[in-house]
């Protein structure tokens, strides 16, 4: 048996924060070093012959809208409804659907590619082989992987942010190399990792890998 207790209060946490969720969150378009990252995943996807690519843990549709203008075919899936409702409002010509990275609905070999900005986050580090896994399962050979994450070693745990409190949500904070064994573990290929602004009180993690 699975324990997949924290997706209930992650899922509500989002549900209350949702409509002020992207006042807080700085646009991708801003970011020089993620647009640099986001644009060689899209470059690697297209050189591949392209295909589906999913943004996993998408939100309100930030980085899906990103990848759509950067030239994919690209779809989100997130766990919760309100961010979905503001996704789909703000980005008509996108589709989002809601699912949750341990279980998509998604036949093997699905997608060309993958995104998950920020949203492993949110689960225990014993989950994430199977998160992996998951992953490894609906890219098709050839398929690339982006993720996002915030590096440390250790829980995080808030009941306040994006303008609300009240809630009870745990965050991760994991290793690079850690992140990149529970993906070599799964299958994948490490293409690059890296550690952003290591001297911040949250550094912040970047993985492309690929699918053999």
């Amino acid at each position: 048996m699975t324990d997949d207790h924290f997706l209930e209060p992650t899922r509500h946490t989002y549900a209350v924060v949702a409509g002020s969720y992207d006042r807080f969150a700085p646009p991708i378009a801003e970011d020089v070093q993620d647009r640099a990252l986001l644009t060689a995943f899209a470059d690697l996807v297209r050189a591949d012959g392209g295909g589906p690519v999913a943004d996993l843990g998408c939100g309100t549709g930030r980085v899906t809208a990103y990848l759509a203008a950067a030239g994919l075919d690209v779809s989100g899936i997130d766990l919760t409804p309100e961010m979905l409702a503001i996704a789909r409002r703000d980005h008509p010509g996108l589709r989002f659907s809601e699912g949750s990275l341990l279980a998509l609905d998604l036949p093997d070999a699905a997608l060309a590619g993958a995104v998950a900005w920020y949203s492993i986050i949110h689960t225990p580090p014993a989950r994430l082989p199977a998160l992996c896994a998951e992953l490894f399962r609906v890219l098709r050979p050839g398929g690339h992987l982006q993720l996002a994450f915030h590096v440390g070693d250790r829980r995080h745990h808030r009941t306040d942010g994006y303008g609300h409190d009240g809630f009870s949500l745990d965050i991760y904070w994991l290793p690079v190399e850690r992140v990149c064994e529970f993906l070599a573990g799964a299958g994948f290929e490490i293409l690059t990792q890296v550690l952003r602004d290591p001297a911040a009180r949250v550094p912040q993690g970047r993985v492309l890998a690929r699918k053999p």
